[in-house]
């Protein structure tokens, strides 16, 4: 379960002192234990994923206001907190390996594009983010 891998490195972070593995592991594990308290159940492999996606989201956010304001400190936080975040993700998929994916799922040429997205989105669901697999779907069509 992702949680316990979460709070195994959170407590390896704090024996070592690292503050930004510290603060970003504390940050992800608060949001599996509230997600996790509000379905009143143990969360899926799916809702996990989820989660960490949206971290990852927040986190390219606050990435591109760094980039905007031209801080270059804030930038490699943030590129940090990335690469740590994206560890908890399952393996990305190229974009070779989505189109052989959606091919075989059924997306053929002259599709409509949210029909599409309707056969993509759980085939992908955590093995890809969400502006790849919107790409690779609009090239396919």
């Amino acid at each position: 379960m992702l949680k316990n891998t979460v709070f195994e490195q959170l407590k390896q972070a704090m024996r070592e002192k690292d503050v930004l593995s510290k603060g970003v592991l504390t940050l992800l594990k608060a949001s599996l234990d509230r997600a996790e308290k509000e379905k009143g159940a143990a969360l899926s492999t799916e809702d996990e994923v989820a989660i960490v996606n949206r971290e990852i989201k927040q986190t390219n956010q606050s990435l591109e206001g760094a980039q905007k304001a031209q801080r270059d400190d804030l930038i490699q936080q943030e590129e940090a907190k990335l690469v740590l975040l994206k560890s908890f993700l399952p393996k990305q998929l190229s974009e070779e390996e989505i189109v052989k994916a959606l091919t075989e799922a059924g997306v053929t040429k002259g599709m409509n594009m949210g029909d599409a997205m309707k056969i993509a989105k759980p085939l992908l669901a955590g093995k890809t983010d969400g502006g790849t697999m919107s790409k690779v779907v609009k090239s396919l069509l």
